[in-house]
């Protein structure tokens, strides 16, 4: 039997830096678990050999990957946000667009009052809305 399905965020030794950006934007995040690679390798010492955040009562797993790959994110998958308010979803969508590219403006469309989809600074999608 299958005890849990979780997203797996891989990424080129920024898993870190992109845990501590999203604890500061989702209230009551935490780190659950975390261990780093050591001077033995098999990736470069001190980035992310797995990790564990907590998101709005979400596991989200983190990874550096010691390979390069020629992939990376895509907005064919997205995290969507269900915000309380309109000023909610313009705050995240502010920050998550630093140094990030929009993919949909801020704005009112059929199916929300409030809605923006913005690709982060990692490259993760985030769809994020007002209803």
């Amino acid at each position: 039997m299958v005890k849990e399905i979780n997203p797996f965020l891989m990424f080129v030794g920024e898993a870190e830096a992109a845990m501590n950006f999203y604890m500061s934007l989702f209230a009551d995040s935490k780190i659950e678990s975390l261990s780093h690679y050591g001077a033995e390798g098999p990736g470069p010492a001190g980035t992310v050999k797995q990790a564990t955040l907590i998101m709005q009562g979400r596991r989200f797993e983190f990874f550096d990957s010691p390979v390069r790959h020629a992939f990376s994110f895509t907005p064919a998958v997205s995290f969507a946000v269900a915000c309380e308010s309109a000023e909610e979803v313009d705050r995240l969508f502010a920050r998550l667009s630093e140094g990030g590219q929009a993919l949909m403006e801020l704005g009112a469309y059929p199916f929300a009052r409030r809605f923006g989809w913005v690709n982060d600074k990692f490259g993760v999608s985030w769809q994020l809305r007002w209803v």
